[in-house]
């Protein structure tokens, strides 16, 4: 009977925890059904392009606030009461690795500015080139009727015999120019036909997702990992510990998903596409919780986050300092910069909201 209980037991925490790690990653739709917000080219002008630039301002509170007010915070604690120095250095290490273990990855990948750099060279020599085989027609027309007026004007002023040679001898010059013209018209023709295959392939490299939208989504997956490793964990210890736990997660996660969403719409995914990226991170969640659950120990489980909390830090400082604040900060008119302070400001208030519950 015991038996059975224990095992009982243990089907309740496994089903309990895979079922709050699901929970918690579906969080990451709900900013699809709360952002009214247009995605694709609409967002670089209009009002499209100022309410973005909100969202990210409120992204950027939250991802700092979520670092220096939860993650960083939380790492310290594992530290325990001894303060042991040498814990202390080795958070600020893996902060620090976290900060270039993302800068190089988009140095190594981040290809799009190259990319769109060809493609306005495309465009541009395309209308040079368009405008130079307009100006050659232009031009061959042109050259073609002082031709046949310079053998009008020599045919009058001559005999017939002459006129019959000139005749004969425009006419050759007509031909040749003919020939000469369809030679041109053919070269341009397969000069463009190439120039517009490369153009079209470049094109397709600079509409690509921006690497900073895949960085975002490798943060969120080792974010959610630490956030299965909660729960997991928390379930091991009682179920009440754990329907606590994945509440405040829960709490937690949807101003931080607000911000995630929107910093996909600004590296080129659209509405669906960011929502499907978003459930896919849930995935950490799930392998979080099962590492958790095999360990069979609270302990372990917050133990293996001694440097996954501060790596995951500085992957965030990271996305929001250096790939968002950038586009925050070509904002020239005061008063929607004001506007962007106080969004931001919005954004460590509400996780420091979360965290004060919590």
């Amino acid at each position: 009977m015991s038996g059975s209980a224990s095992e009982r037991a243990v089907y309740e925490v496994w089903m309990f925890s895979i079922c709050g790690a699901m929970l918690v990653g579906l969080s990451g739709i709900f900013p699809l059904l709360v952002i009214p917000i247009e995605a694709g080219p609409a967002l670089k002008h209009g009002a499209a392009a100022q309410r973005l630039r909100l969202l990210l301002s409120f992204a950027v509170g939250g991802l700092l606030g979520d670092v220096f007010l939860h993650l960083l915070p939380e790492a310290w604690a594992h530290l325990g009461e001894g303060h042991n120095h040498q814990g202390h250095i080795n958070i600020g290490l893996w902060v620090l690795g976290g900060i270039l273990s993302f800068l190089i990855i988009e140095k190594v990948f981040a290809k799009e500015g190259e990319f769109e750099h060809m493609h306005d060279e495309c465009e541009t020599s395309e209308d040079s080139d368009s405008k130079n085989s307009n100006s050659d027609t232009d031009a061959a027309k042109h050259s073609n009727s002082n031709s046949v007026k310079k053998s009008r004007k020599n045919s009058e002023k001559t005999n017939i015999k002459h006129r019959k040679t000139n005749g004969s001898v425009s006419n050759n010059n007509t031909k040749n120019n003919v020939v000469s013209e369809r030679d041109k018209q053919q070269v341009l023709e397969q000069k463009n036909a190439t120039l517009s295959k490369n153009c079209s392939s470049d094109q397709s490299f600079s509409e690509s997702i921006k690497v900073s939208g895949y960085l975002n989504l490798l943060a969120n997956v080792i974010d959610n990992f630490t956030h299965g490793l909660a729960v997991g964990g928390s379930f091991l210890v009682s179920n009440k510990v754990g329907f606590i736990t994945t509440c405040a997660i829960l709490l937690h996660e949807i101003p931080h998903e607000v911000g995630d969403f929107a910093i996909l719409l600004r590296s080129g995914f659209n509405r669906w596409k960011a929502a499907k990226a978003q459930l896919l991170t849930a995935s950490g969640g799930m392998v979080g919780a099962i590492t958790a659950l095999t360990a069979e120990s609270a302990k372990a489980a917050g133990e293996s986050t001694s440097w996954i909390l501060p790596f995951t830090s500085g992957g965030f400082i990271y996305i929001a300092l250096v790939t968002v604040v950038p586009d925050l900060l070509e904002e020239k008119h005061g008063r929607e910069s004001l506007k962007q302070i106080l969004c931001l400001c919005s954004g460590i208030a509400a996780m420091m909201l979360v965290t004060l519950i919590h």
